[in-house]
């Protein structure tokens, strides 16, 4: 019987956002499985905002006004601000699509279980995908009201900034499942984390890309948060313009792209 429910799956065209939602169902029915989830939930709210007051606000007093390639000077901690905006739906999308993911695929067989419904691969990757982004955008709306709150972006650039933070945790997201799909163990885990504090703090975070070496600033220009935390800032700060549009593509062709192989490797993976 098993055998051709999930044969019935994979022959289903299309995908059907009941499905999706089944998954994302799924997911907020284990909010209600304890009080450990929630801790850990909570936790992602403070850091964002621990480096805003301790780097923005604690070093900006040392640093002053810093000036933009484009010849914008902002206030240090408006400069950081957006960094850590961004900074934070990626790591909120990717908490969810690295370690929680893992441990559903590979230990808990979650989604063995899964397919034997009329879920797909694709729409296990999909519902997974807009989990995390909901997890990413609670942390997001949180840190936008700190920055209004701030005085450091306004109420209106702060609405026109969410949704870019929602492309930000789905572009993270989709490409997160790619990596945890290849991981062999909670070890791999350290490569990912170490990358992760790589781009975190070279990705025009804490000082303007002019300041590196002509080298390290192409390097820094094919990164993904270097794209994320350009996009937010060019909004919060009120000076959207083409490069903004440009940054935004970059992360929509990630997310599809991510989006893409991670059903495609669930396929292989789940249905061998």
């Amino acid at each position: 019987m098993v055998t051709t429910l999930v044969a019935a799956a994979v022959t289903r065209p299309g995908v059907a956002p009941v499905r999706v939602g089944a998954v994302v169902n799924r997911n907020m029915g284990a909010l209600r499985s304890g009080a450990s989830y929630w801790l850990v939930l909570i936790s992602g709210f403070f850091e964002p905002v621990f480096y805003l007051l301790s780097i923005g606000i604690g070093v900006g007093a040392l640093v002053g006004d810093i000036t933009l390639i484009d010849g914008q000077v902002l206030p240090y901690a408006t400069f950081v601000a957006p960094a850590m905006l961004a900074t934070s739906a990626m790591n909120g999308a990717m908490a969810e699509t690295t370690f929680n993911f893992f441990f559903k695929f590979k230990y808990a067989k979650t989604y063995d279980a899964v397919l034997a419904t009329p879920v797909r691969p694709v729409e296990i990757a999909l519902g997974e995908l807009v989990w995390a982004m909901m997890r990413g955008s609670v942390y997001t709306a949180v840190f936008l009201g700190v920055m209004v709150v701030m005085k450091l972006t306004t109420i209106g650039w702060a609405l026109a900034a969410f949704p870019a933070t929602i492309l930000v945790g789905f572009a993270f997201g989709a490409v997160g499942m790619i990596f945890t799909t290849m991981m062999r163990g909670w070890q791999d885990f350290d490569l990912m984390a170490t990358a992760q504090f790589a781009l975190f703090l070279f990705s025009a975070t804490f000082a303007p890309i002019q300041n590196y070496p002509v080298v390290f600033q192409w390097i820094i220009q094919l990164t993904p948060l270097y794209h994320a935390v350009e996009m937010v800032r060019d909004i919060t700060t009120g000076h959207p313009d083409w490069g903004t549009a440009v940054h935004a593509l970059y992360l929509v062709v990630m997310m599809a792209v991510g989006l893409y192989f991670t059903g495609r490797r669930l396929e292989r993976m789940l249905l061998k």
